[in-house]
């Protein structure tokens, strides 16, 4: 059971979402406007990699969640390091880190004025700690963004259930998260919405909460379900859709931890012709739980499965938000620490020899600048013109490849809805690798093919296609 999925709101309030951030203006020389990113969503989306952190009394109580009945006193780690986290994530590539500020059980990781369930009440830094202080000051360190989960779903409060009342104290909760530790990136939310201490359940004011986020951190993106600004790639396994828009039809999913037939699938692929710009977050645990357990201290991922779901999530025009949860010392621990350096490591040496088509002749089937196409700047294009097009590459010799990277320049939209890459071998085009989106990322990685011609096709775009990069590695043997 995914943690997103457990129960639904009950109240029909929840279906009203407030106005996402303005979005970028319609570019004119569009034959229809179509969604284009804010500077916020495209800032969120190039940042590629983002560090999930998941720390509370679960930790110690050696649980995945809590049932909000625990003692504040068993939260007690003996060297929490959050500048170690900071590093660790930054080692890996990382550009910034989402803290869980209140998990389902109500523990309170800030001296928050709203309950006594907090660190204020625990044996650590004798009840005068700040997790989420330690945590901002660590990842400003690091010059790493800052993001926040708080969990609508308390099951510790007695307010949960009784409607304004719990509003009124979720908010409160909020309004010194997004005031008193500076900028915030990110504001994670989800749906859970099981039941309270009083047996009852929390019909939650969407509306209220995003708009307090938007007046106190306006440059922060919300992530949820149901967006209004990212959404969740919908499952935990680190895997986007193979077809991924970053367009959606807000009517498919219109609250978070909404659930019909058809969700999983709208969350996986977008829309192509979906009227808000959303783009998925693909979230996944680097062990099997979210919370730190010593019996999975021997299964950590290893590198090269974390290049696959690089590969499966940024690769797939989404975002990687990779968990790695601290120890009951307060640190991660080794083996998830050098997991992510590995990580670092080896994605910087599949792209470290350069890009072989550099220096390649290039040719188009019309529209204005291919080379663009190979200068290394996300904000330049070769603009295809109107229906089929392509780019072609000739090098004076064959180079040997097994990695192709595309990118649309998607400050303009994406609009790429099939592709085609091709080489000419034996006096022909031969498919090397054939998809669907491609939108800020498609990675594609295949056994080795030499070739002295290569092609990028454009089957079919919903607008003249913008491409920023066209690209191809030889990994390290």
């Amino acid at each position: 059971m995914d943690r997103r999925r457990f129960l639904l709101a009950s109240s029909a309030s929840a279906l009203a979402l407030s106005a996402p951030a303005a979005a970028a203006a319609a570019d004119p020389a569009e034959p229809a406007a179509r969604p284009r990113p804010t500077p916020q969503q495209l800032r969120w989306q190039r940042e590629e990699l983002a560090l999930f952190v998941h720390y509370t009394v679960n930790t110690y109580t050696d649980r995945e969640w809590g049932e909000g009945d625990e003692s504040p006193r068993v939260f007690a780690p003996t060297d929490l390091d959050a500048r170690q986290w900071a590093r660790a994530a930054k080692a890996g590539g990382f550009r910034s880190l989402i803290l869980t500020a209140k998990h389902h059980d109500g523990f309170c990781l800030w001296p928050t004025a709203t309950t006594a369930h907090s660190v204020r009440s625990s044996p650590w830094r004798d009840g005068r700690g700040d997790v989420v202080r330690e945590f901002v000051d660590a990842c400003r360190a690091e010059n790493l963004g800052v993001g926040f989960y708080l969990s609508p779903w308390d099951r510790h409060e007695p307010r949960y259930g009784s409607g304004q009342a719990y509003d009124d104290y979720y908010i409160a909760q909020l309004t010194e998260l997004l005031t008193n530790y500076g900028p915030v990136v990110e504001v994670w939310f989800d749906g859970a919405n099981g039941e309270g201490p009083n047996g009852r359940r929390q019909a939650y004011d969407w509306p209220r909460i995003h708009r307090t986020v938007r007046a106190l951190q306006p440059d922060a993106v919300i992530f949820s379900d149901a967006g209004p600004d990212v959404r969740w790639i919908g499952n935990e396994r680190g895997v986007a859709g193979s077809t991924c828009w970053a367009t959606v039809d807000p009517a498919r999913v219109p609250y978070p931890g909404y659930d019909r037939p058809w969700v999983g699938e709208a969350l996986q692929q977008g829309d192509p012709h979906g009227a808000a710009w959303r783009p998925g977050e693909t979230d996944v645990s680097i062990r099997p739980g979210w919370f730190w357990h010593a019996a999975e201290d021997a299964k950590v991922r290893s590198a090269d499965n974390l290049i696959d779901l690089y590969c499966s999530s940024v690769g797939r025009n989404s975002k990687l938000l990779l968990n790695v949860p601290p120890t009951r010392a307060g640190r991660f621990h080794d083996t998830d620490v050098a997991r992510l350096a590995e990580f670092g490591r080896k994605r910087e040496a599949l792209f470290a020899g350069g890009n072989r088509l550099a220096g390649a002749r290039v040719r188009a089937s019309g529209g204005a600048a291919p080379e663009r196409a190979l200068d290394g700047d996300a904000e330049s294009f070769w603009q295809a013109g109107a229906g089929e097009a392509w780019l072609e590459f000739e090098l004076d010799e064959a180079v040997e490849f097994d990695l192709l990277c595309l990118q649309e320049a998607i400050a303009h939209g994406q609009h790429v809805a099939n592709h085609r890459f091709e080489a000419w071998r034996d006096g022909g085009w031969q498919t090397v690798a054939w998809g669907t989106t491609i939108g800020h990322k498609r990675l594609e990685r295949f056994e080795p093919v030499r070739a002295r011609r290569l092609r990028l096709a454009i089957e079919h775009a919903y607008a003249p296609a913008r491409i920023a990069t066209v690209a191809v590695y030889r990994s390290p043997v």
